[in-house]
């Protein structure tokens, strides 16, 4: 089941989806066009789907249907598994069907007793612009957000 939620600028936007459990019930709480502003304009907001049962890979299907230059997925964990209320956040620069787990940046175990959501969305901002500024994601995209706060300090 995938649902569109919201419209918005879709060429060259970035497409957001939603799936599994209560990690993404909280987390689609709050105004997603409030957290794209936050990137100072460098982002448009495209459809947010919501799908039920999703896996990583629907994010390539929807972003190379929306032509999106990047999409972020964010996904609960699995039912059964220690942390139900864990989310994970997947970013892939130029989503195609047939990507693959190297070409896409992971952020993971998102939740209360975990990494905070300030510190994850901190450092999917870092990878945002700087997935759109490189021109790719995955194994040639490291987290360096913490060395760049630093340095900024």
């Amino acid at each position: 089941h995938v649902h569109r939620i919201a419209r918005g600028g879709v060429g060259g936007g970035k497409a957001q989806q939603l799936g599994r459990g209560q990690a993404v019930t909280r987390a689609a709480q709050g105004d997603a066009r409030g957290r794209v502003a936050a990137l100072d304009g460098a982002l448009s907001l495209a459809p947010v789907v919501v799908a039920c049962q999703s896996r990583v890979a629907l994010a390539d299907e929807v972003g190379a249907l929306l032509q999106a230059r990047l999409v972020l997925i964010l996904l609960g964990e699995r039912p059964g598994l220690s942390s139900p209320d864990s989310l994970g956040a997947y970013l892939t620069f130029a989503p195609r069907v047939g990507c693959n787990d190297a070409q896409r940046n992971c952020i993971s175990n998102i939740r209360p007793e975990g990494l905070p959501a300030a510190v994850a969305a901190r450092r999917l901002a870092w990878l945002l612009r700087q997935a759109l500024q490189r021109r790719l994601s995955g194994v040639g995209l490291k987290d360096d957000s913490e060395i760049a706060l630093i340095e900024r300090g």
